[in-house]
């Protein structure tokens, strides 16, 4: 069993320093158990970043909010959606269950506060007014947005025993990148508008597992996620149990940029991104 004062040691040895500002993906499976549960791990980093730092985590929406109008539902599934979903409300929706139950936990926790977005992220600490502030309704992950200011803080990215194909920042590398062919996903949101619920029009540059490219290959972003990490000589660490790496945002956008830039270009380019096992750069 784990204790605060262990994961709060394990965060320190990842180079995480007071001040910094740190966007989180942890699986709590991958921790192990925990002496009083899995905000013990949102409060060890807390620890170490103290209040002058500040912690991400995206938590997204619940099922069906972003799904209307993709085509990736039946006819009749869209009908009894539109007429019984309610509104979107983010200070109380939960967050979406594929991201993991920490963000559920972070999310409900005094002191986290939401952006007003179905592209919702969860923030704590002192930068979290800036980064809420501005979020644009289309295009959520790009340029304006939540990551887009993230990156100009010089964020660091934690990935705790989470999957590498899940790294959310990845999305705003492709939203800002400059290259033809980007798949559009358009789809409709039930707001609160004036006191009554309105299905709001939103687009995106597709973020589902489809792709947001025709020429990405399966777990893109584990492969990119996966190379920078050798590439940059990125030691495993432990945080209880998970594996655990710490990255700079603005190392892997460098780094990322231009490899999407060419597999955009050329498929074959991505062949060199091959998933390797990390555990021989340890």
């Amino acid at each position: 069993m784990h204790s605060n004062r262990q994961l709060t040691n394990d965060f320190g040895t990842l180079g995480i320093t007071a001040g910094d500002t740190v966007m989180l993906h942890a699986s709590v499976r991958a921790v192990g158990e925990i002496a009083g549960g899995p905000d013990q791990i949102h409060l060890a980093i807390k620890s170490v970043l103290t209040s002058e730092g500040t912690l991400i985590m995206y938590a997204s929406c619940p099922r069906y909010y972003d799904e209307l109008g993709r085509g990736n539902l039946t006819a009749e599934q869209e009908r009894e959606i539109y007429e019984k979903l309610p509104v979107f409300d983010p200070l109380t929706a939960r967050s979406a269950r594929d991201n993991g139950i920490l963000a559920e936990f972070l999310r409900t926790y005094p002191g986290s506060r939401v952006n007003s977005h179905v592209a919702r992220f969860v923030f704590w600490g002192k930068q979290s007014e800036y980064l809420m502030s501005g979020q644009p309704w289309n295009y959520a992950f790009g340029l304006g947005s939540a990551l887009d200011r993230f990156l100009a803080l010089d964020g660091k990215i934690i990935l705790v025993g989470s999957d590498h194909d899940a790294v959310t920042f990845l999305h705003y590398v492709e939203h800002v990148a400059d290259f033809p062919g980007k798949r559009i996903a358009r789809y409709q949101v039930p707001i609160m508008e004036d006191g009554r619920r309105v299905w709001r029009p939103m687009e995106e540059f597709d973020t589902s597992g489809v792709g947001i490219h025709p020429h990405w290959p399966d777990r893109f972003f584990a492969k990119i996620v996966d190379s920078f990490l050798i590439h940059h000589g990125n030691k495993r660490n432990l945080v209880g149990n998970a594996p655990t790496y710490m990255l700079s945002a603005r190392e892997l956008f460098n780094f990322s940029l231009p490899i999407m830039q060419a597999v955009a270009e050329n498929a074959a380019a991505a062949h060199p991104l091959t998933e390797l096992r990390l555990a021989a750069n340890d």
